[in-house]
Order: structure tokens, then sequence, then C-alpha cells
């Protein structure tokens, strides 16, 4: 499995989570060590969206994915 799917797999696991909050995560790319993903529904305008991201999806894709850097929202 290359790291895009891994990374797509591990989004698939949490999607649940967000959209449990009315909101969603959806993989666009992968380049140079950076997930960009783009969060939809109430985790597009949410205050918490950095800590979403940072604490929650980056940490986790960073552990589970070799070559994952950081995740950036677009």
């Amino acid at each position: 499995m290359n790291q895009e799917e891994e990374i797509k797999k591990v989004i698939h696991k949490l999607r649940p989570y967000l959209q449990r909050d009315g909101g969603d995560i959806e993989f666009i790319k992968f380049e140079e060590g950076i997930v960009y993903v783009q969060m939809h529904g109430a985790c597009a305008g949410c205050t918490m969206l950095d800590a979403t991201l940072k604490d929650g999806v980056e940490q986790i894709l960073i552990e589970e994915v070799p070559g994952v850097l950081e995740v950036q929202a677009i």
C-alpha cells in the first residue's frame, strides 16, 4: 500500500467522528510530506478547526503513515 492509500485509509477511519458533529473531511492530495484536506459541513467554519487538524488528524496521520509531516486545510 502506498502512502496516499494509507492516508486515505486513516482519514476514512476518522470521518465518522467528524460526521457525528456535523462535519466531514476530504483528502485532496499528498505532496512533499504535506497532506492537503478540505473540511466540510460544521468543520468548515468551526473555531476548533485548527485544534481538530493539528491535535487530531495531523497527529494520527504522522503516527500511522511514515513520511507525513503536516496536515493543511485548503
